[in-house]
């Protein structure tokens, strides 16, 4: 596209030698581990597809080759598209300051077309498959919360628990999820900031549920949970494990540091604020239900061909 209007391409070192630190922070290293962040949002991606995993037929095989197919899948179309964005740009001065004002790829996709149509119909193929997964959120968030108030572990467990007969899925858990993602919608409108702050707490909060899974798996030798059919045995899964960790552990603490320096009320990182808060929330809750919650209960199955299929 540059080519055939005329702008140009970016050169062969802006894409792959030039560094521009324009952070505050005076280590580049820090500053490259911090600009993770935007890469860590695909730890959504696996989270997605487990929480179907009472839906599909044999989830013990299917359910890690949806992942795998996720990940190669956006590994390799988002190498090949962040390429062509990068050769796109030929005023990152430019892109900088109206990134701050308007959707971050719109002045990328003006300078690439050099016309306000090719900027609007990039625009619109890119927010297209964001409306589609809208669906696919509304799904797994109704389940994740569906899962928890059939455990007993949320406020009116009773009424979110059910399944609908008519639609065959937890129909109450789904509006109330669209109730939810709408209001948080609608923080953008009253402050762009405590909007960011709720998006921006998305990566630490996800992980920390990580670490709550593998941590105990390892702390507990690997011997409590039943193998599948891609377990990973003897020192490799106590590697991989521990590896795990330890990232989550140093990239939690590095994703809570603002963003730029100096910063100010409006462009302070509050993940931390979040994590805290809505952990301090989540504890007295749990003081509050401990006693009548009753733990994951196994789902009871039709016949004995479904249980071979689950596992």
């Amino acid at each position: 596209m540059p080519s055939v209007s005329g702008g140009g391409h970016a050169s062969n070192n802006f894409v792959w030698k030039d560094w521009v630190n324009s952070t505050g922070y005076t280590s580049n290293g820090f500053v490259f581990l911090l600009g993770m962040l935007n890469g860590a949002f695909a730890v959504g991606t696996p989270d997605i597809t487990t929480h179907l995993a009472e839906e599909i037929p044999k989830p013990g095989i299917n359910i890690p080759k949806a992942i795998l197919a996720q990940y190669v899948i956006g590994f390799s179309t988002t190498f090949f598209y962040v390429i062509s964005i990068f050769y796109g740009i030929t005023g990152l001065d430019t892109v900088l300051e109206e990134s701050t004002r308007y959707f971050p790829l719109a002045p990328i996709y003006r300078q690439a077309t050099g016309s306000a149509g090719g900027t609007l119909g990039l625009l619109i193929l890119s927010f297209l498959p964001l409306f589609i997964a809208c669906i696919g959120l509304y799904l797994t968030s109704s389940r994740t919360f569906w899962t928890l108030a059939r455990d007993n572990a949320t406020p009116f467990s009773a009424f979110f628990s059910k399944v609908s007969p008519r639609y065959r899925n937890p129909a109450n858990a789904i509006l109330l999820c669209a109730v939810l993602c709408t209001v948080l919608g609608c923080i953008y409108v009253g402050s762009k900031t405590a909007f960011s702050a709720f998006v921006g707490s998305f990566i630490v909060l996800t992980t920390l549920s990580y670490l709550t899974a593998i941590l105990p798996h390892l702390l507990y030798k690997r011997r409590n949970i039943r193998p599948g059919w891609f377990f990973m045995k003897g020192a490799v899964g106590f590697v991989v494990n521990a590896v795990s960790v330890a990232y989550i552990v140093v990239f939690i603490v590095i994703f809570c540091f603002p963003f730029a320096l100096p910063t100010d009320p409006e462009t302070m990182n509050y993940a931390a604020l979040i994590t805290g808060g809505l952990t301090v929330f989540v504890a007295g809750f749990w003081f509050w239900r401990k006693g009548e919650y009753v733990g994951p209960q196994q789902v009871v199955l039709a016949d004995e061909m479904m249980a071979k299929d689950a596992f």
